[in-house]
């Protein structure tokens, strides 16, 4: 369990490795306080839905999955991308009402990105890599929670870094983007180190 958040945080990294999720990841990194926010946003719905992910595959689209009801030939797993973003708008959708209850600030600041959330590939690439490396339940839970954490550990560092280069002397045409891209290979260079460490 621990080998699967380590390499779901560092060396399977959703933004860095996969570059999933780089259109938010670069849109809301230009403030830490809103990345902070943005990355525990991820956080909670990649934790909540990579196991309700697991289960609704399992449970019911799998081949025999409903060899209980006298149909063990049933194979709806072709159903598996449908149901993945359902579940994903869903969370998506008690999550902002919550952050509009009770954080409105925080929600004003995300703006149009927690909708966003839900089409976000970072998302839902989570869930269909648990689908291709058959984790079960447990591993499932610590993948989901690994991966939210990378990608909210990645848009972090990014942010953080993006407000020192406001006050950097770059050549003009390496502001805005260009100096974006350049930082973000970096860091994924840097992510990337960790492939090389072995765990005892």
């Amino acid at each position: 369990m621990i080998e699967i958040f380590v390499h779901s945080v560092f060396q399977d990294n959703l933004a860095l490795t996969f570059f999933l999720g780089i259109c938010t990841f670069l849109a809301v990194s230009k403030r830490v306080d809103t990345a902070l926010g943005l990355g525990l946003a991820m956080i909670v719905v990649q934790t909540l839905t990579v196991p309700i992910n697991h289960l609704i595959f399992q449970g019911l689209l799998i081949e025999g999955a409903w060899a209980w009801a006298g149909l063990p030939e049933a194979d709806l797993s072709f159903l598996k991308l449908m149901s993945f973003i359902g579940v994903i708008a869903a969370v998506v959708q008690i999550l902002e009402m919550v952050l509009d209850r009770f954080v409105p600030a925080l929600a004003r600041s995300l703006g149009i990105y927690l909708p966003l959330i839900t089409v976000n590939c970072a998302i839902l690439g989570g869930s269909l890599f648990m689908v291709e490396r058959r984790y079960s339940l447990p591993e499932s839970l610590v993948w989901g929670l690994g991966s939210g954490t990378g990608w909210a550990l990645a848009i972090l560092t990014f942010a953080a870094i993006r407000e020192r280069l406001r006050y950097a002397d770059a050549p003009e045409g390496l502001r805005g983007l260009g100096l974006a891209f350049i930082t973000t290979g970096l860091i994924a260079m840097a992510f990337g180190g960790f492939a090389l460490v072995e765990l005892p």
